[in-house]
């Protein structure tokens, strides 16, 4: 046994259990497993060509050395990143901790309060600092949060009787330039115009929907926005505010003005800049606009003994309810870095806020002035944190660069200066000599920072914020350590137990593949550094893509999308400019069959296209001939068809060759959702089976941690005609030859997070790679086979095999009074999460162990399920006061003197011996989903207030 190979760690069972399990299965290898699941004729032939496979020991040394080649140079760009500080305290224990950043999206609430209370109070502080009503639990960053926020105002535009119709929309000129190139990207399929100019110039006569303004603008100078919102709501022009949030600190919340959105990224409350992500946007508006909120939304609500408890509110699985009718295609949030933006807010409170917003202020004023007695102009006459100089831009840059500081250049006569929560006194002095040695001038040196005020009085903040007890009880180091303590105990992640979700592919997060992410030239480099300032992260983006491309089958890879819904929005937005690049605008017609996830509508909504649904059949699979019927029938206007492959269902469709040869032939483009890339990667591929782009989820099969709801990443890769149009960066050069416009902030989106996936498959390899698929494979299959006689699988291949995924089928229960909620309300008392619920089919589980999981667990996990079929087998459709109605069960109800119940304590809560050993108690009982979205509430509010709830 080879101990330093990392597949022997990845991959859960040992040798002797892959030879039980298959014995189980009745199979004499697990080649032959995989012959009997993979349809031949899509199988590679010769394999992956990837490079030899590194111990973990070995690559921890290599990811170091790699590091060295980024310099760390002293960075005062701006532009929406900035160094920050990040405390210790949560580094230790939120970033680097397990049980936080292997947690899932808080679909399961009762075993999700610690998380779901930390992004209450990540939605509080933004309410708070925007002064709006309503915020959600986070955005994928900047850029993508004005492009929701533009399309919300478009959305709700025609309840303006006057604004029928009616698509312009002003964009500051003071915009980032990286939220510029997005909005154009998302604007023009849907049919916005957009009109760049001058707010102090601007003509509210004209027809515009909206508006959107950057505060402070990308320059450092403040805009008196409380005037332009004035004005625009007099002509019923609906404001956008991007707004940064520490400067908001210091400078009047949007809300207080009137604005409808305020959005913006969340970076400077502690999290590192790493080369552009992942960091949490924020995206905060009226209560109004609720049904309108892109993303999740944390509300309020009550359990079944009516205490106060949280849960996901309205917009869960948004997009699968309304599906072409979606305004978003948001799936996934920035859960873990919008976690640790709020405990940063926790640890500081107000006053803290306060001295940090100050000292920022009061150094970038002490710079301002004495770069005026060394004689040069400082034209911003109201700034947070930003200078705006006017000199020799050149001569500047070459003096800055000897002594390695990075400055922003937007023209040859101007400079920028963003100060930053880093930068010290001797910082400032280090400063003042780079222009001083411009001027030829002996340099001034400063000994302290005087408070001064540099914003004009009309917009200076005077609203409080961060009141409540959360923000003003955890201060010290041991407080705050107990208190994520506090809030990690209520939440189940994979570091307690095995979580089985179809679709979601909850594999090993490695600590060798995490341990970089903390280190300081991977966290603090700025995504807009020159390029020689980032080599080592340039080699493995671009090793990377050559990984997936390898992968994939395809041509070339962008890492730009930084979800897997903006992957979809990509790959389609790459087909729509390869057919006009062709002279066939016309072409919009994508087709989706009817099982597909429900960001697929919505993406090709998003694209400009018209979706027509096509059909599946009995077994779960497309139904070929509808297919055909639909493709000739819109040959003339077909763009693509969007496909999952092993399907929805977890079955490898035979018949997937004939259908990308069916689109292929009627002129459209094939795009395949990566969702189960776990089940194909070494066994096959998407070019192999004749897609055209795939995007993958990185936070799926190349192992990026779900960290609670996200980072996502969500690459896509591309056959060769369509690599000329890989997205674009207006700042740093990345894409196709015709790169069309952003699609992510960042040149790389989030480039850090994209360590982890380069580490996964540099220390598995090809054949570890391969292995890993496999295996996966087994472990479905093999619980497939345990469970049968308890619980039927609904679809399966044709010699009766699953993919890496299966759908058992619950709604026989319905005649004993049992739906699919109360198996998995009743799996959290056994210790675990549920598997999907309700997706693709209603009334079912999707169950997917991944090859991370050992036979113990999964035999665990077997266990569980069948004891629980005994339990419905004991209830009758008019019996309501049951085990499993009744479930989960919290340590407080078990405990109580009074039990009222038909079954004993031990029933309830230990209903195997294994639970006894490792015993997770769901803090809550089941909550209220329909009561809290009847009084919703999205902020933390006095304790004494919960008595209205």
């Amino acid at each position: 046994m080879n101990t330093n190979a990392f597949a022997l760690r990845h991959i859960g069972p040992r040798e002797e259990d892959q030879n039980s399990m298959l014995k189980t299965l009745g199979v004499d290898s697990l080649d032959q497993l995989i012959y009997e699941t993979i349809p031949d004729d899509i199988r590679l032939k010769n394999g992956l060509h990837l490079d030899e496979p590194m111990t973990e020991h070995e690559y921890l040394h290599h990811i170091h050395e790699l590091s060295k080649k980024n310099k760390a140079y002293t960075t005062y760009i701006g532009l929406g990143y900035h160094p920050t500080i990040l405390p210790a305290v949560i580094q230790r224990n939120i970033l680097e901790n397990p049980g936080w950043y292997t947690a899932y999206t808080p679909y399961q609430a009762e075993i999700a309060q610690g998380r779901l209370e930390a992004l209450l109070n990540f939605q509080t502080m933004v309410i708070d600092l925007t002064g709006m009503e309503i915020a959600n639990a986070s955005l994928l960053d900047e850029s993508t949060a004005a492009a929701e926020a533009m399309s919300l105002l478009f959305a709700v535009r025609d309840r303006n009787q006057k604004k029928t119709g009616v698509n312009k929309f002003f964009v500051s000129e003071n915009i980032l330039p990286q939220t510029l190139s997005l909005l154009e990207t998302r604007a023009t399929p849907i049919g916005i115009a957009l009109v760049v100019g001058n707010e102090n110039t601007f003509d509210f006569s004209s027809d515009f929907f909206g508006a959107i303004l950057q505060y402070p603008g990308k320059n450092g100078q403040i805009t008196d926005i409380k005037s332009f919102i004035n004005k625009a709501n007099d002509s019923q022009i609906k404001v956008a505010v991007a707004a940064d949030l520490l400067s908001l600190v210091k400078l009047e919340a949007p809300g207080k003005f009137g604005a409808d959105v305020v959005i913006g990224t969340t970076q400077r409350f502690g999290i590192p800049m790493g080369y552009g992500g992942p960091h949490a946007a924020f995206f905060a508006t009226k209560q109004a606009y609720k049904r309108d909120l892109p993303g999740r939304i944390i509300g309020v609500t009550k359990d079944a003994n009516g205490n106060r408890a949280l849960r996901m509110a309205l917009q869960t699985r948004e997009q699968h309810i309304k599906r072409d009718k979606a305004t978003s295609n948001i799936c996934t949030a920035q859960v873990l870095l919008a976690v640790m933006a709020s405990m940063y807010a926790v640890y500081h409170g107000s006053k803290g806020l306060k001295f940090i917003a100050n000292k920022v202020h009061n150094k970038a004023s002490k710079l301002a002035e004495v770069l005026k007695e060394l004689g040069f102009e400082q034209i911003n006459t109201s700034f947070f944190d930003t200078l705006q100089i006017k000199t020799d831009a050149k001569k500047i840059r070459k003096i800055a660069k000897d002594k390695k500081i990075n400055l922003y250049y937007p023209d040859s006569k101007t400079v920028t200066i963003s100060i930053n929560e880093t930068t010290s006194i001797k910082d400032i002095n280090y400063l003042i000599s780079i222009f001083a040695k411009a001027a030829k001038k002996e340099t001034i040196v400063i000994s302290a920072i005087e408070d001064v005020n540099n914003i004009q009085k009309s917009i200076q903040r005077t609203s409080s914020f961060l009141t409540l007890d959360v923000f003003n009880t955890y201060h010290s180091e041991t407080e705050l350590m107990r208190y994520i303590k506090s809030l990690e105990r209520k939440d189940l992640s994979l570091n307690h137990s095995m979580i089985s979700l179809g679709s979601c592919t909850m594999k090993l997060n490695a600590a060798s593949e995490m341990l970089p992410l903390s280190w300081f030239k991977w966290g603090n480099i700025h995504p807009f550094v020159p390029l020689k300032q980032a080599k080592g992260y340039l080699k493995i983006l671009k090793k990377l893509e050559d990984q997936l491309t390898e992968i994939t089958g395809f041509a070339a890879t962008s890492l730009q999308p930084n979800s897997g819904a903006q992957g979809e929005f990509a790959g389609l937005m790459v087909i729509k400019a390869y057919h006009e690049s062709r002279g066939e605008h016309h072409r919009n017609i994508c087709l989706i069959p009817s099982s597909a996830h429900g960001t697929n509508p919505a993406s090709a909504v998003m694209a400009g296209m018209k979706v027509v649904v096509t059909k599946s059949t009995a077994e779960g699979n497309i139904d070929v001939e509808d297919l055909r019927e639909k493709a000739i029938l819109h040959k003339n206007n077909l763009s693509c068809l969007m496909v999952t492959y092993p399907s929805t269902h977890g079955v490898y469709e035979s018949a997937i060759k004939e259908i990308t040869k069916l689109i292929h032939d009627n002129g459209g483009q094939v795009y395949m959702d990566g969702a189960n890339m776990n089940a194909q990667v070494g066994l096959t591929n998407p070019g192999n089976i004749g897609a055209d782009v795939c995007h993958l989820n990185l936070h799926k099969t190349f192992a990026i941690p779900h960290g609670g709801g996200g980072p996502g990443v969500g690459p896509i890769c591309v056959a060769k005609q369509l690599v000329p149009f890989l997205p674009g960066n207006p700042i740093v050069k990345t894409g196709g030859k015709e790169a069309i416009t952003a699609i992510s902030a960042a040149p790389f989106g989030s480039a850090l997070a994209c360590l982890i996936s380069y580490g996964y498959i540099k220390m598995l390899g090809a054949e570890g790679l391969t292995e890993s698929t496999k295996i996966a494979i087994l472990n479905a299959n093999y619980i497939k086979n345990r469970l049968e006689g308890n619980f039927d699988t609904l679809y399966s291949g044709e010699r009766g095999r699953a993919a890496h995924e299966m759908i058992v089928d619950c709604r026989p229960f319905k005649a004993n009074g049992i739906e699919v909620t109360d198996i998995a309300k009743r799996l959290m008392d056994y210790g675990f999460h549920a598997p999907t619920v309700s997706f693709p089919v209603a009334g079912t589980l999707m169950i997917e162990p991944t090859e991370s999981e050992s036979k113990a667990e999964i035999d665990r996990f077997c266990d569980a399920m069948i004891s629980i079929k005994k339990e419905i087998d004991k209830t009758s459709k008019d019996d309501n006061n049951n085990v499993l109605k009744n479930a989960p069960h919290t340590l407080d109800m078990v405990t109580k003197d009074e039990w009222h119940f038909p079954y004993s304590r031990e029933e309830a809560a230990f209903p195997l011996n294994y639970v006894k050993d490792n015993k997770f108690w769901p803090s809550v009982r089941r909550v209220d989903d329909a009561y809290g979205d009847r009084n919703l509430i999205c902020s933390c509010i006095p304790v004494e207030a919960y008595v209205e709830v």
